[in-house]
């Protein structure tokens, strides 16, 4: 699909951000590849946040929906998709920034990746605290993440303004009613939900978002500086309650052969990493009720484990002689050269 065939939705939650939400807003208006539509969730803000939001809604492809009662994020992101009629959504802090290209090269990935269903990418600090956040510094893939999800709580993926998700996915798992568990950190439903409705997720290693570090954001501070003592502890229990309801919603029952699932699902990863081999074997260690599958799966894990160390020697092996050869040939004429 050509990018200007893709409808896009720049969705924006503010709540109490009046000094940076004209940023973030203009930061979507003036990319290089215009947005189809800019729809802004206000949670009844206490301070004059809709008196500079109202000042956009002149602009044709810009939406407001101010709440008449706080709710927190997660009631944002419903009303917020409810409204959006993009086939795939960008979620924005209104205290964090778009670089300018952001849409356009995520656009770009999604016509090289057709069957990209979720990405985030690299983002560059500023404020309290600067520095670039990379994951890794290559583009990846990584692959379906149903199982490590189910069973492991692995969170894949990043803060919410480095996330664009398809529609088609979205709608499996929001709204979600629970809204009260998640005013803050309300990105772990998108993130957690995408995999478990069985999304491919991609990630981009240009740093494309600025996101910004002051006082009142509760995500840094809460989870960096470690000010609630109980707050992964609160997190398990509100996980529990958001899996059973996106599983109950799609109708999702566990595997019969979890040992046989896992191994597949790793192999939709294709340059799996030491880590993604011991994730899954811990999960058909711990969770796997057949004593045979459970054995016969951890000895096909370890033997695809060999496998692909071998793969990735022989292309280390067939790159280092390329280098060594084409050395070899340069060599002489760099003598004339210097002769020269």
């Amino acid at each position: 699909m050509d990018r200007n065939q893709i409808k896009t939705t720049c969705l924006i939650n503010n709540y109490n951000y009046a000094e940076f939400v004209s940023e973030a807003i203009n930061s979507a208006l003036n990319q290089t590849v215009e947005f189809d539509e800019i729809i802004i969730v206000d949670d009844a803000s206490t301070d004059n946040s809709a008196e500079v939001i109202v000042k956009f809604t002149q602009l044709a492809n810009v939406k407001s929906i101010f709440k008449e009662k706080n709710q927190g994020q997660l009631s944002s992101f419903n009303e917020g998709f409810l409204a959006a009629t993009g086939d795939i959504i960008f979620f924005l802090d209104a205290d964090d920034i778009y670089e300018p290209q952001y849409l356009e090269t995520a656009l770009d990935f999604y016509n090289r990746h057709s069957e990209c269903d979720f990405t985030f990418c690299a983002y560059k600090k500023f404020g309290a605290v600067e520095g670039t956040f990379q994951t890794d510094a290559v583009d990846l893939d990584l692959g379906y993440s149903v199982i490590r999800t189910l069973y492991t709580g692995e969170w894949i993926g990043s803060i919410t303004s480095t996330l664009s998700i398809r529609r088609d996915i979205i709608r499996k798992f929001l709204p979600i009613p629970n809204i009260e568990d998640w005013r803050v950190r309300a990105d772990d439903c998108l993130i957690w939900g995408a995999s478990l409705v069985g999304a491919k997720k991609f990630y981009m290693a240009k740093p494309l978002v600025m996101y910004r570090i002051h006082q009142n954001n509760q995500y840094h501070n809460n989870k960096f500086l470690g000010i609630d003592n109980n707050y992964e502890y609160k997190r398990f229990w509100k996980r529990n309650s958001l899996f059973n309801y996106i599983l109950q919603k799609n109708n999702f029952s566990l595997p019969l052969l979890l040992a046989y699932t896992s191994l597949n699902e790793l192999k939709t990863i294709p340059c799996p990493k030491l880590e993604n081999f011991i994730s899954y074997l811990k999960i058909i260690f711990l969770f796997e009720p057949s004593l045979f599958w459970k054995t016969k799966g951890i000895v096909l894990l370890f033997s695809y484990f060999l496998i692909t160390l071998m793969r990735v020697q022989l292309k280390t092996a067939i790159s280092n002689a390329k280098f060594w050869i084409n050395a070899r040939h340069f060599a002489p004429w760099k003598k004339l050269q210097d002769r020269a």
